[in-house]
């Protein structure tokens, strides 16, 4: 690993979300491509938007602003778990010194969310290490589900999806 110093401190994006939301779907920290592009999940490699293609039409052929019309009109909203750290890389492992989003801010804003829904197991991780116990939630039912990252090579296609459309019913 580099000395600190050479390490990129980056921050995540704003919430995808509408006031009705009742679902929301926390990663860790966008990759290096979505960062360059400023939008969730923008590596090809993610299943992300394939998955959310079969769930509520978000396809992947479909231009991003639309992606976020479809889950936003489907009650899905969309955020990160830390608002910044330090990483070299993509990799989930190589995230230091974080820092978490204002989740009591944005559950006061968003009263109807009563599910959360973790992609991958460092979004939990974190939410449980930052935000659970630190900051005041409302009851809420989470759920940790299969990474969609081309990083969680371990696991088939067909098994995401089926994991993720078994406990996302919107």
């Amino acid at each position: 690993m580099p000395y600190r110093s050479e390490m990129p401190h980056i921050h995540s994006f704003l919430p995808v979300s509408n006031a009705d939301a009742r679902v929301l779907i926390l990663g860790s920290m966008p990759g290096k491509k979505s960062l360059a592009q400023s939008q969730y999940y923008a590596n090809p490699q993610n299943a992300f938007w394939k998955i959310m293609g079969e769930l509520v039409g978000a396809k992947p052929d479909i231009p991003y602003e639309g992606r976020l019309r479809l889950l936003k009109s489907s009650g899905i909203a969309l955020w990160d778990v830390l608002a910044s750290c330090e990483r070299l890389t993509s990799l989930d492992s190589h995230i230091r010194e974080e820092s978490a989003n204002d989740f009591a801010s944005f559950f006061a804003l968003h009263p109807h969310i009563s599910q959360v829904f973790f992609n991958g197991s460092k979004a939990e991780q974190s939410f449980s290490k930052f935000v659970r116990d630190k900051q005041s939630l409302p009851p809420l039912m989470f759920c940790r589900l299969p990474s969609t990252s081309p990083a969680h090579a371990g696991m088939r296609y067909e098994d995401k999806l089926q994991a993720w459309r078994a406990a996302i019913r919107v």
